[in-house]
């Protein structure tokens, strides 16, 4: 958040530059209240341009085994933006290295999956998952290993968490 800072200031600081160079080039005829509007712009900007591009960095870092099967666009009111151009708030993110097979069934596998979310500070959670491949139906585990049957849902065909994790 601190080299957010930084580069969100710099980058006021160089538009600002850029309207006193044009008031310099029309010899003082450009009006003055430019250079703080330029400053201002290039900050937005320059915010703008790292909540759209939050999802593309993150993927880039993770590893090979990580396979995103979901994210999550959003319209925000204070983002006015956003209602031309949604923006992924979030993603969900399947560990292939950790799927297992269940020792009772071949098509129940448990695996780890990661939930990234755009805030000030990223934050990541992880939870243990099953899925029943002959019946297309997800569960979450609780920290002991029982199974969370509220949140049972199932899943299509097309589902990419259902693709990724049984073929």
């Amino acid at each position: 958040m601190f080299w957010t800072f930084i580069a969100t200031v710099f980058c006021g600081l160089g538009a600002a530059g850029i309207a006193l160079g044009i008031r310099a080039l029309s010899r003082k005829k450009a009006p003055r209240w430019i250079i703080p509007v330029f400053g201002g712009l290039g900050m937005l900007g320059y915010l703008i341009y790292g909540e759209y591009t939050w999802f593309e960095h993150k993927v880039s870092q993770l590893p090979p085994e990580a396979i995103v099967v979901g994210k999550e666009e959003k319209q925000v009111p204070w983002r006015p933006w956003t209602y031309l151009m949604p923006q992924v708030m979030s993603f969900t993110v399947l560990d292939s290295d950790s799927i297992e097979s269940t020792s009772n069934d071949r098509n129940v596998h448990m695996f780890y999956l990661y939930r990234f979310e755009q805030s000030y500070t990223d934050a990541v959670s992880k939870q243990v998952h099953l899925l029943n491949c002959s019946t297309q139906e997800l569960v979450p585990l609780n920290e002991d290993g029982t199974p969370q049957v509220d949140q049972l849902r199932s899943l299509a065909d097309s589902n990419r968490l259902f693709i990724a994790a049984c073929y």
